[in-house]
């Protein structure tokens, strides 16, 4: 994550991929949808062509990024983590990784009772995290 990120809980805050080879599958975004990657603490922000703002992330399955499932993860935005997380599990969904600290804000990724995964993310103090 880079930047001022929307901090209404509801709202999608990011959206990145962790894949074991981010280096390749950024190059294959570039060709295929015209993204701009720029290298960001080892791992890409994309932008779209002569934009100023990345609309998402590319990252390396790696330390923090070792969980994370290889597909696109959108970040909403909640007002309390922990509320939001217990109340995911009790309606049937469970914890993929997390709870944890990124940059000033925490976040957790969850599987809803379909499968599907998302991650939710709860804004520090900044609402200015750093990339996952």
């Amino acid at each position: 994550m880079s930047g001022e990120l929307p901090t209404q809980p509801g709202s999608i805050a990011w959206r990145d991929l962790t894949v074991p080879d981010a280096t390749a599958v950024q190059r294959f975004y570039a060709a295929v949808v015209g993204w701009r990657a720029e290298p960001f603490e080892g791992d890409f922000n994309m932008f779209v062509p002569g934009g100023t703002a990345p609309v998402a992330g590319i990252c390396h399955q790696r330390g923090p990024n070792a969980n994370l499932p290889a597909q696109w993860l959108m970040y909403v935005t909640v007002a309390d983590l922990e509320r939001s997380v217990a109340t995911a599990t009790n309606l049937g969904g469970r914890v993929v990784d997390g709870p944890r600290s990124v940059g000033s804000g925490r976040l957790c990724v969850i599987q809803d009772p379909a499968g599907a995964v998302v991650a939710l993310f709860q804004p520090g103090p900044s609402g200015r995290p750093t990339p996952v």
